[in-house]
C-alpha cells in the first residue's frame, strides 16, 4: 500500500487533515481521562494514599515525556518512507522504535526497583508518603517496556495513516482499566497497589496488542543499528528540546511561589488547563507530522509546503476556539479547582493571559508538528533554547526582581510562545526545511 493522499503540489484537504487529527485526539485525551479516574478511585482511600500516587504517578511521567519524543521521531521517518511508496520500510522505522522501547523501558525498570525507595523518600519528605508512593512505583514501573511499546506503536502507525486501531486499543486498554481499579482497590482489598496493578495490566494489554499489529506486518524484526543511531539522533534533539522546557515551567513555578500560596496555587489550576489544551491542539500536530512527512517522502515540495500553511491556519482555528470556549468558562472552570477567594482572585490576573495564548499556541504547535514531520528538529531545538534563554527565563525574573506578580510570569510564558511563533513562521516561509526524500 502507497500513501495516496496528496499529490502533485496537492494541498492536503480538511478532511483529510481532520481523519488524522480527531482520531490522534481520542488516544491523547485517552491517558488524562484515565489519570482522572485512577485519583477519583484512590482519593477515597484517604490522604496519604492520594499523595502516594502523585508522587509515583509524577515520577512515571517522565515515561510519558519520553514516548512522545519516541513518537514523533517515529511518525516523521515512517511518514517519509510511506509516502515514498514504501510501507515495509515505513514499518522497519516502527520496529527499530521498538527496540528502543523496550531497552530504554527494561532500564527503567531495574532503576525503579532498586532507586524507588530513595527518590520517593527524597520528593515526599513523608515516611508515610513515601512508602506508599515506593509500593506504587515499584508495581507501576512494570509496564513502562509496554507503555513505550504503546508509543512506538502510535509512531508508526500514525506514519502510516493508519489512526484508527491505536485508538481501539488505547481506549480499549484504559476501559479495561477503568474498570479493574475500582475492583482491585477496595473488593480485592489491594488498596493502592490495586490502581498500580490495574496500571500494569491496562499497558501489557495494548502493548501486546500494537506489538501483534507490527509482527503481521511480517517485516524482519532484527535490530539495525544504523537506523537505531539516525532515531537516536532525532531523538536527541527532541528530548534537549523537551529538556528546555521542562526549565521553563519549573522555572516559572518556582518564581510564582515567591509570590504566595495563592499566587503559586492559580499559576497550577492555569498551568495545568494551558497543558491540557496544549494536548488537544497536539492532535493537529500529529497530522501534520504524517502528511508533511508523506509529502516530502515522495518526493512532492510543493505539496508539503501548501499542507504546512493550511495546517497552520488551522491550528490557528483550533486555538482561536478554544481560547472562545475557556474566555467563556471563566467563570466557571477556577471554581472547579477552589473555593479560595484570594486564589481565585490570583486566577483572575492569569485568565487573560491564558485566553490570549491560546490562538498562538495552536499555530505554533501545528507548525512544530510540521518542521518535526520535515525531520527538523534541531532547528526545533534551537529555536526554543534561543526563546528559553533570550525571552522567557530573562522576563520572568525580571518580574521576580521588580514585584510584577503573575502578570510578570505569564508575560514571560507569553513571550516564550511570541518568540517561537516568530521563528517557526520564518522558518516555513524560508523553504529550508522542506527536503525531499528520505531522512
Amino acid at each position: 500500500m502507497t500513501a495516496v493522499t496528496i499529490h502533485s503540489g496537492q494541498t492536503a484537504s480538511f478532511r483529510r487533515i481532520a481523519g488524522l487529527a480527531l482520531p490522534a485526539l481520542a488516544v491523547l485525551a485517552a491517558e488524562p481521562l484515565y489519570l482522572l479516574v485512577d485519583t477519583a478511585v484512590v482519593g477515597h482511600l484517604g490522604r496519604v494514599p492520594l499523595a502516594g500516587l502523585a508522587i509515583g504517578g509524577t515520577v512515571l511521567a517522565v515515561t510519558a515525556w519520553l514516548g512522545n519524543v519516541l513518537a514523533y521521531g517515529t511518525t516523521g521517518r515512517a511518514a517519509r518512507s510511506f509516502g515514498a511508496g514504501s510501507r515495509p520500510a515505513a514499518v522497519a522505522e516502527g520496529v527499530q522504535a521498538t527496540w528502543l522501547a523496550l531497552g530504554v523501558g527494561l532500564v527503567f525498570v531495574v532503576l525503579a526497583q532498586f532507586g524507588a525507595g530513595p527518590l520517593t523518600s527524597a520528593l515526599s519528605g513523608d515516611p508515610e508518603v513515601a512508602a506508599a508512593a515506593h509500593t506504587w512505583l515499584r508495581i507501576a514501573s512494570l509496564g513502562v517496556p509496554f507503555i513505550l511499546l504503546i508509543f512506538a506503536g502510535n509512531g508508526w502507525m500514525r506514519g502510516v495513516q493508519d489512526t484508527r486501531r491505536p485508538v481501539y486499543y488505547v481506549l480499549g486498554a484504559n476501559v479495561l482499566s477503568a474498570v479493574l481499579c475500582p475492583l482491585l482497590v477496595y473488593p480485592a482489598g489491594l488498596g493502592l497497589a490495586g490502581s498500580a496493578v490495574a496500571n500494569v495490566a491496562a499497558q501489557i494489554t495494548a502493548g501486546v496488542l500494537f506489538l501483534r499489529a507490527l509482527i503481521a506486518e511480517r517485516v524482519p524484526l532484527t535490530p539495525q543499528p544504523a537506523v537505531l543511531r539516525r532515531q537516536l539522533v532525532l531523538g536527541r534533539d527532541l528530548l534537549l528540546r523537551g529538556a528546555a522546557f521542562q526549565a521553563c515551567f519549573l522555572s516559572a513555578a518556582a518564581v510564582a511561589a515567591r509570590f504566595g500560596a495563592a499566587a503559586v496555587a492559580a499559576h497550577q489550576i492555569g498551568l495545568q488547563l494551558w497543558m491540557f489544551c496544549a494536548f488537544a491542539l497536539d492532535a493537529v500536530a500529529i497530522a501534520a507530522q504524517s502528511l508533511v512527512g508523506s509529502a516530502l517522502g515522495a518526493g512532492d515540495v510543493m505539496a508539503a509546503r501548501r499542507t504546512g500553511a493550511r495546517i497552520g491556519w488551522l491550528g490557528l482555528v483550533s486555538g482561536g476556539g478554544l481560547a472562545l470556549i475557556v474566555l467563556a468558562l471563566a467563570g466557571v472552570l477556577p471554581h472547579v479547582f477552589t473555593d479560595d477567594e484570594a486564589v481565585l482572585a490570583q486566577a483572575a490576573v492569569v485568565w487573560p493571559w491564558f485566553v490570549a495564548m491560546l490562538p498562538l499556541n495552536g499555530v505554533v504547535f501545528a507548525l512544530d508538528g510540521v518542521l518535526v514531520g520535515a525531520g527538523d528538529a534541531r532547528y526545533l531545538r534551537n529555536l526554543t533554547f534561543v526563546a528559553a534563554l533570550c525571552g522567557f527565563l530573562p522576563a520572568i525574573w525580571a518580574a521576580l526582581i521588580f514585584d510584577w506578580g503573575l502578570n510578570g510570569v505569564w508575560a514571560g510564558l507569553t513571550l516564550f510562545i511570541v518568540l517561537r511563533l516568530v521563528a517557526v513562521l520564518l522558518r516555513l516561509r524560508g523553504g529550508a526545511w522542506a527536503v525531499p526524500g528520505s531522512l
